[in-house]
């Protein structure tokens, strides 16, 4: 079973970089943990050297990847330049890669401009999360934050890009992309409409899936009612 080690950059008192009140580390964090719930949807396991807004120094996000066995090591990040002078996606390597990283690389770089970013190319950089880790790596820095134009199709193609990396990730892996089943979970809604525990299942349908938040009024309120229908069963 292949595994993983996701590394969101930057984090706590390190915002990366920062445009009108946008933060690196949180599109890159959100981001790279969608990408991360839909792998682990096909089997994948994936570590991650963060998953909250704190900070971990690059030796210890190196150091918690040579800890472990992994097939590769993916490093989330967006991009900035003078603001609203530079666009697109590039893919890092280390200097002289081999196959492996470059091949990853390239998957992940032509995802995302398929997606309509501009192509920026697969670059090498001696990056320290490239140079000190024992896995393939790759450093994907997804749009520049400092330009409005990623920025908006950074937030309305999300889905597509969570899908565009996954899915080159899983190639590279030799695994196929599968759709996600909502069947289940219609059914599951289903019988919570029948039952009166739930009303809108349209908001659930769109909304419980990775990549999706769901507000906490309307899950504390589902939990309450479930709770309710649970104790009037008992009785």
């Amino acid at each position: 079973m292949a595994r993983l080690c996701f590394d969101y950059g930057h984090g706590g008192n390190d915002p990366g970089a920062v445009y009108k009140g946008r933060k690196e580390a949180d599109d890159v964090l959100s981001l790279g943990r969608a990408v991360a719930a839909v792998l682990r949807r096909h089997g994948v396991i994936i570590d991650e050297t963060r998953t909250a807004d704190v900070s971990v120094s690059l030796k210890a996000r190196c150091d918690f990847e040579n800890k472990g066995s992994f097939d590769y090591f993916i490093s989330f990040h967006r991009n900035a330049f003078k603001p609203e002078t530079a666009a697109g996606v590039e893919t890092y390597t280390y200097l002289n890669p081999g196959a492996k990283s470059k091949g990853l690389a390239e998957k992940i770089q032509s995802s995302l401009v398929g997606v309509g970013f501009a192509n920026r190319g697969v670059k090498t950089a001696n990056y320290q999360v490239l140079r000190e880790t024992k896995a393939p790596a790759v450093l994907i820095e997804i749009g520049f934050i400092d330009n409005s134009q990623d920025n908006a199709l950074f937030y309305a193609k999300r889905d597509e890009i969570i899908k565009a990396v996954a899915g080159a990730i899983l190639s590279q892996l030799g695994l196929a992309y599968i759709e996600e089943s909502q069947n289940g979970l219609e059914e599951a809604l289903e019988v919570l409409v029948r039952n009166g525990i739930l009303k809108s299942p349209e908001y659930w349908l769109e909304n419980a899936r990775p990549g999706k938040t769901i507000k906490g009024e309307y899950a504390g309120l589902l939990i309450e009612r479930m709770a309710e229908y649970i104790s009037s069963q008992q009785h």
